[in-house]
């Protein structure tokens, strides 16, 4: 195992009690991915992918096996441990935006700051530099009901990236979307994983878009390939 791989997993199992007995859905999973590194996770639905990135962003514990994030052991902290982990060190972004309603564009973004205490001018300062790398300052005052399905997703990216984390999980974050809108999210996700050295662990059934990252993983029978 390399030591000075930002995200390491060893040996991941994960299973999920159901009537006919425990469902297996890792069964020793091991990863490493390095700053700035864009892999992609496929496979075939149901598979555990999902899973796996809960996982890797401590969502989920897993039953047994070990994560560690820049040399720090992650297995077993406390949840309020953990929960500042995510807030300072990994993004997140879904197939579905999650974006709140009632607010708009910007304090959407400044949401995941504002949680976490800091300043308000500072992350209002960070959210509409980001947004205008989205290209969606004219878009700052608008409510995500106002907004395209691509633009909303384009928010949620910038939601992601306003605590200035290493590592991006993205879980089909262009499958919500028309061909046309996921190339220009999934081309600024790469631009922005190159200038920040933003690790990115992307779950993806797009093969195509899978094959433009560093390296194309295949999850199948609860292990990486």
């Amino acid at each position: 195992m390399n030591e000075q791989a930002l995200l390491r997993a060893r040996g991941i199992h994960k299973s999920y009690p159901s009537p006919a007995g425990p469902i297996r859905v890792l069964r020793g999973v091991n990863l490493e991915i390095g700053r700035g590194e864009m892999v992609a996770v496929v496979g075939a639905s149901g598979s555990g992918k999902t899973t796996l990135l809960q996982v890797l962003g401590t969502l989920d514990a897993p039953d047994r096996g070990e994560l560690f994030f820049a040399g720090r052991r992650l297995t077993g902290l406390a949840e309020s441990e953990l929960a500042g982990h995510r807030n300072t060190n990994i993004g997140f972004i879904f197939q579905f935006h999650h974006l709140l309603p009632e607010f708009t564009a910007l304090e959407n973004v400044m949401m995941p700051g504002l949680i976490g205490g800091r300043d308000r001018a500072e992350m209002e300062k960070k959210a509409r530099e980001l947004l205008g790398q989205v290209e969606l300052t004219h878009r700052s005052g608008h409510r995500s009901g106002e907004l395209s399905g691509g633009e909303q997703q384009r928010v949620a990216l910038a939601r992601a990236l306003v605590m200035e984390p290493a590592l991006l999980l993205a879980d089909e974050p262009t499958g919500n979307l028309d061909s046309a809108s996921g190339s220009r999210v999934f081309t600024l996700l790469r631009e922005l994983s190159r200038s920040r050295s933003l690790a990115v662990v992307m779950v993806t059934h797009n093969m195509k878009l899978a094959a433009s990252m560093d390296r194309v993983l295949t999850l199948s029978d609860g292990l990486l390939a």
